[in-house]
């Protein structure tokens, strides 16, 4: 039987938390917020039934990844599900195992899925095994800089860095030329480290003017899948 959603904690901030916050409200579900200390002024803060400092010695993206104490928070206020948005937690597999864990359900795909996903490395080798076509690029995490210089004069310049658990553009670089290499390397590691916990890169071509298209696919525990074209 599946458990009713009566109050739902949203692990997320800005514009994101703000919609999830609407919905819940459409449907009669009462919400409650986290906010780092720099997000005290927020309006999500104030779009919340109720809301909470998390992470308060943490930098602001790093107090958003604050896992233990925001199952801690949920638990200490009877949360029956966490919405994690997007970015931030919304891909964690450890992350939604906890949720699993404590009996607080995760709005979001099964750990087991997420495993699969939320390591572009990772996900680079199912497309392979299905033989899907793929851009050029580095299939393991990168060991320093002088092994992305390596990769990058194979492939040819322009490259993208990017963050094996990254998204929304965080630790993402383009590099046109070794020096630009260089001078990135290490500040991509670093943000991707805070944003993601995990400072692993990896290095594709870039395809300079590309035509990128997107199918949206949603489905639910039941086995009910659908697609929103594309």
């Amino acid at each position: 039987m599946s458990k009713e959603i009566k109050k739902l904690l949203i692990a997320n901030r800005g514009e994101i938390a703000i919609r999830v916050a609407r919905a819940c409200n459409e449907l009669g579900i009462r919400t409650i917020g986290i906010y780092s200390n720099e997000d005290k002024y927020s309006l999500h803060r104030f779009k919340m039934d109720e809301t909470y400092l998390i992470g308060k010695d943490k930098e602001p993206v790093e107090a958003y990844l604050s896992t233990d104490e925001i199952i801690e928070l949920a638990l200490r206020k009877d949360i029956d599900a966490i919405h994690p948005g997007y970015g931030f937690l919304a891909e964690n597999a450890e992350f939604a195992e906890k949720c699993r864990e404590n009996n607080i359900i995760f709005i979001g795909p099964e750990p087991e899925t997420l495993r699969l996903f939320e390591d572009k490395l990772k996900s680079k080798e199912i497309a392979e095994r299905c033989n899907v076509p793929m851009i050029p690029g580095s299939r393991k995490a990168l060991k320093d800089v002088n092994e992305a210089v390596t990769f990058a004069e194979s492939f040819g310049y322009p490259i993208m860095l990017k963050a094996s658990k990254g998204g929304g553009g965080r630790g993402l670089r383009i590099v046109k030329s070794k020096k630009d290499l260089l001078d990135n390397f290490e500040s991509a590691k670093r943000e991707a480290g805070k944003a993601f916990g995990s400072s692993d890169m990896f290095i594709e071509k870039r395809i300079e003017r590309p035509r990128h298209i997107e199918v949206q696919i949603l489905a639910d525990k039941y086995g009910d899948v659908v697609h929103l074209y594309e």
